[in-house]
């Protein structure tokens, strides 16, 4: 791929989805206010609150009440991450934006580094961690697994070890908010829909204050959002599973007439037939489950209600 070197953003957007980041608002905020300073680039901050529980929202409409930079965008209830994070990137105005989480755990220096490469003509520079600072070696483990299993199943050019924090030039933002499907794993689609991409390699640190709100039963669940909605692989497993039970149960079947002729041994084992039905009866269920899954998505698809309700904007010409 060709690239062209373009001049810096007019405009960057920092897009920052939270959901009861009360603990982590107020040191974030004098981070973001050093890191603007020091930007040599106009920065607008858009804050989606998620539906939060505690003073967050109130937090941030206080802070945006002292600066017009700082937008807020109060969503009527807990929509989830990848909702939030699209309701954010939708009212981005920046000719590049950038999308992180509000714990402090992605450096804002790596930010800079991020617009170096938007200048040399990448149009998506994602952070892809080489460190995981203060994290137990179970949620290392876990997410060391995470995205290779997202690599295999969903995209073959998915980037390892790269969450959401990532720099999207305006084009591709573009690319992405046309795409308007229910159930949502942004860095699937933001590989899905190309141009220019390139890591940046960075460490990790340790969350600011508060506790992630990611928690191993949302990961799973977010994990199988993302198979399901983006690969239709684990209705080809379930093919293929049948497929080999039947096979399987036709070579018994062939042996069981044969038996009956040689042998005239006309009744078969209670513990086979038991054993046999059981499997054809548990494979015909799972196979059932998994297309009650993809009908289930498509029955929310085409329903078409949106994929966030506003309730409040400040800020917002």
């Amino acid at each position: 791929m060709i690239l062209e070197r373009r001049p810096a953003p007019r405009l960057l957007s920092l897009v920052i989805p939270c959901f009861n980041e009360e603990a982590v608002l107020p040191i974030l905020r004098d981070r973001l206010s050093s890191f603007v300073k020091s930007f040599s680039i106009p920065v607008e901050i858009i804050f989606v609150d998620d539906g939060s529980r505690d003073n967050t929202l109130l937090f941030l409409m206080r802070w945006a009440s002292e600066n017009s930079a700082v937008k807020i965008i109060g969503l009527a209830r807990n929509f989830g991450h990848q909702n939030a994070a699209t309701a954010g990137l939708d009212a981005a105005k920046g000719d590049a934006v950038v999308l992180m989480d509000a714990d402090l755990q992605d450096p804002l220096e790596v930010i800079q580094q991020m617009t170096e490469k938007y200048c040399e003509g990448y149009d998506v520079i994602y952070g892809q961690r080489i460190s995981r600072e203060g994290e137990s070696w179970f949620k290392r483990i876990t997410a060391w697994l995470f995205y290779r299993l997202m690599k295999v199943l969903v995209h073959s050019d998915l980037p390892l070890d790269a969450g959401d924090f990532r720099l999207i030039s305006r084009r591709s933002l573009d690319a992405l908010c046309s795409m308007h499907e229910v159930h949502r794993f942004l860095r699937g689609m933001i590989t899905w829909v190309g141009f220019a991409q390139v890591p940046l390699k960075y460490r990790r640190d340790v969350r600011a204050a508060g506790s992630t709100k990611y928690t191993v039963w949302k990961m799973c669940r977010f994990a199988w959002n993302a198979i399901v909605s983006f690969s239709p692989l684990p209705l080809r497993i379930s093919l293929v599973i049948g497929i080999i039970v039947a096979c399987g149960g036709a070579i018994y079947g062939i042996y069981a007439v044969l038996r009956s002729l040689i042998y005239h041994d006309t009744v078969l084992g209670w513990t086979t037939q038991i054993v046999l039905t059981s499997v054809l009866g548990g494979t015909i269920l799972v196979s059932n489950g998994l297309l009650g899954e993809y009908v289930g998505r498509i029955f929310e698809e085409i329903k078409g209600r949106p994929l966030y309700i506003v309730a409040t904007r400040v800020n917002f010409s």
